[in-house]
């Protein structure tokens, strides 16, 4: 990925590997499928050809599904860390969670290493590890909170219509 697309130290690096999964596929297919045929039928008698049909009737249709994709997609990228572990060296493009994954490991790293911190005087019964945990678990947690409630409608719709044949 690095060599070949030149991807390192870039945002394409955190973004390209998930955007395209058998899981999103499928539940795609599945939803489409669902749209009638009928519709798709009745366009082409209109005398519509596919690219009018699939812009005009089947993307519209397909509202609820693909936002319930791009909220599963939100969420992986939102709870990824591991690629900008990978892929990324500038400070500047270190992603959130990356960046809480590293404070997490320095607090654990001065709480549990009594010989490495004899120099630095932190008295580790009045360190605020689980204070700083609660607060950063709020902050990854916060910014999908907010965001869930405006996608609900569709995401409820869009997972339930793939599942009922009728």
């Amino acid at each position: 990925m690095t060599q070949y697309l030149h991807l390192k130290d870039t945002i394409w690096a955190l973004i390209v590997p998930g955007l395209l999964g058998p899981f999103n596929l499928i539940m795609l297919r599945v939803f489409m499928q669902s749209i009638p045929s009928e519709i798709i039928e009745s366009a082409k008698m209109d005398g519509a050809r596919e690219y009018r049909i699939f812009f005009t009737i089947i993307i519209p249709l397909s509202t609820p599904g693909l936002a319930t994709l791009g909220l599963f997609i939100s969420f992986g990228f939102w709870n990824e860390w591991f690629n900008g572990l990978l892929f990324i060296n500038n400070d500047k493009l270190i992603p959130l969670q990356l960046l809480l994954v590293r404070m997490m490991n320095t607090i654990d790293f001065l709480t549990t290493k009594r010989e490495f911190i004899r120099g630095l005087h932190i008295d580790r019964a009045s360190f605020p590890s689980l204070s700083a945990r609660m607060a950063m678990a709020i902050l990854v947690a916060g910014p999908m909170l907010i965001i869930f409630p405006f996608f609900q409608k569709y995401f409820v719709k869009g997972l339930t219509i793939g599942s009922l044949k009728g």
